[in-house]
C-alpha cells in the first residue's frame, strides 16, 4: 500500500490510496519492523528523496486500532532532503541537506548526522542555512547554536531525529521527533 502511494504520488497517473489507507498502512510497517527489530543500513538511507505525504503525531495504534490520518503534500511544493557520505571512510559520518522549494524561492537547511544504528535512529542538527530567490544567493550563514563539535557531545535526547523503519530503492518512511510520520520518494530511482 505504501509503495502504491508512493508510485501515485511520482507517476500522477495512479489512483492514490486516501490519506487513512496510508497512514494505516505506514503505521503497520512501522509496528512490523519494531516486532522484527529491523535494522536498516545508513547506505539505504543516501541520495536524495522528495517528501510526498506526512501524517501528524496523532497516527498511531489505539486500543489496537489505528487512528489518524495524513495528507499527500501538494506538488507545487517541493520539499527533499539528502542524506550523504560526509568521508568516504566511514559509513556513519553523514551530511542532511534538507531543502524547501515554493516558486522562485528555494531554502537549503545542512548540518551533520549521526547515524547510530540502534532502532533505525538518524539523529540530525542544522547547522547552516541558505536561501535562493531566482537562483540567485540572497542570504548563506549558521544557524542553531550548536557547532558541528558540539552537535557530537550533544544527548541524542536533545536532538531532532527521524526513526525509520523502511527503505527500499523506491521510497523510505519513518517517524520524527515530534511523533508525525512521513514518506519520501526516490524521484530518480536506479
Amino acid at each position: 500500500m505504501v509503495a502504491n502511494a508512493a508510485r501515485a504520488f511520482l507517476t500522477s497517473k495512479a489512483a492514490r490510496p486516501d490519506g487513512q489507507t496510508t497512514t494505516t498502512a505506514l503505521l503497520n510497517l512501522e509496528r512490523r519492523a519494531k516486532q522484527q527489530r529491523l535494522s536498516i543500513p545508513a547506505a539505504s538511507l543516501l541520495g536524495t528523496w522528495r517528501l510526498c505525504f506526512s501524517a501528524g503525531k496523532q497516527a498511531k495504534f489505539q486500543s489496537g486500532e489505528p487512528v489518524g490520518s495524513g495528507f499527500y503534500i501538494p506538488k507545487l511544493a517541493i520539499a527533499r532532503i539528502t542524506f550523504a557520505r560526509n568521508d568516504e571512510s566511514s559509513e556513519h559520518s553523514l551530511t542532511v541537506k534538507n531543502e524547501l522549494q515554493i516558486g522562485p524561492l528555494t531554502v537549503h537547511f545542512t548540518g551533520p548526522v549521526r547515524y547510530p544504528g540502534k532502532q533505525n535512529l538518524l539523529v540530525f542538527d542544522f547547522t547552516h542555512l541558505q536561501i535562493r530567490c531566482f537562483g540567485i544567493k540572497v542570504y548563506s550563514g549558521k544557524v542553531g547554536k550548536r557547532d558541528t563539535q558540539a552537535f557530537v557531545d550533544t544527548a541524542i535526547s536533545k536532538l531532532p531525529f527521524f526513526a525509520f523503519f523502511v527503505a527500499t530503492d523506491d521510497y523510505i518512511a519513518a517517524r520524527g521527533r515530534g511523533g508525525g510520520l512521513a514518506i519520501w520518494i526516490n524521484e530518480h530511482p536506479h
